[in-house]
This record gives structure tokens, sequence and C-alpha cells, in this order.
């Protein structure tokens, strides 16, 4: 799995975390080994920018993901998982840690930016969260995720609770 992880943001966060949330998520999704995905993490005018000229919305966000080649996880028919580019995920950290800090259960900025990773790489993937329904699979499938991943590297309690806008 190629991922690229490059923070533009000025502050400083766990890149290694990052990456392995990702490389998590990607490899429980079932997703070919050499397909290749992008994290950005830019500061809050950058984001605005980007949120403004993709979502026609104000103000900035706390992730945003621009998939390339549409790949999806794949059925029990698939023999083998296509493989391709991913695309981009953009993390904006002065967002993740005000949500993160605002959360029903507070946690760190870096706590929050491996939720958004995973909700991210979801996203990439084809779920949304526009419909009830949609929202309890997607949600449902990231705690899973950021929580397998916590429990493998060790680490005390369960997922953030979701606070993706």
């Amino acid at each position: 799995m190629s991922i690229d992880v490059n923070n533009e943001s000025g502050t400083e966060v766990d890149e290694q975390a990052i990456l392995d949330i990702a490389r998590y998520a990607l490899a429980r999704m079932r997703i070919h080994p050499l397909s290749e995905l992008s994290v950005i993490v830019v500061d809050a005018d950058a984001m605005e920018q980007l949120h403004i000229q993709w979502m026609d919305l104000p103000g900035p966000t706390d992730v945003m993901s621009f998939p390339m080649d549409e790949l999806r996880p794949p059925t029990k028919d698939d023999d083998e998982p296509p493989h391709g580019l991913l695309g981009d995920i953009v993390l904006c950290p002065e967002v993740a840690e005000k949500q993160g800090k605002e959360a029903e259960t507070q946690h760190t900025m870096d706590e929050e930016l491996q939720l958004l990773t995973v909700h991210g790489v979801l996203h990439l993937l084809g779920y949304d969260h526009e419909v009830p329904d949609e929202k309890a699979e997607m949600f449902g499938l990231q705690a899973a995720i950021v929580d397998g991943w916590r429990a493998e590297k060790g680490l005390d309690g369960p997922s953030p609770a979701p606070t993706v806008s």
C-alpha cells in the first residue's frame, strides 16, 4: 500500500499514526495492497478555500475526500480486488483540535485526526452519511475500524465518538 502523508499545516501532528490508521483501514476494507492514497494536512485558511471551491460552503471543515479511481471494497464474488489511485484526504488539525475539545468524550487533536482519516478513507470508498441508514452503516464501520486499530496498538478505551461535521 502506498500512502503519502504531507503536512503543510504548520501544526505538529502524529503523521505516523495517520499513516498507520490509514493502512489499517484499507487493509480492513480489503483494498488491494498496490493501491495508492494521499493524505494532506492543511491549515484552516487552505481548508476554507477548498471547502468553498468544492462544496460551496463557508469556513474550514475537518476533512475532505477527493476520490480518483472510485475503488470499492471487494465483494465475495471478486477473485481479486482492483487496485488504483484511491485519491486524496485533506485534514485540518485546527478544526480537529476544536472538535476534540467539544466532543462528548473529549479527546486530543491527534485522536480526532485518526478518526477523520478513517472517515476520509470510507468516503473515498463510496460510503456517505447523508441519510440515516447510510450514516449508521458508515459510523458503525468507522468506530469498528478505529477501535480495532486502537486495540491492536494497545491504546486504552474506545474510539472517540464521531464529531465529523
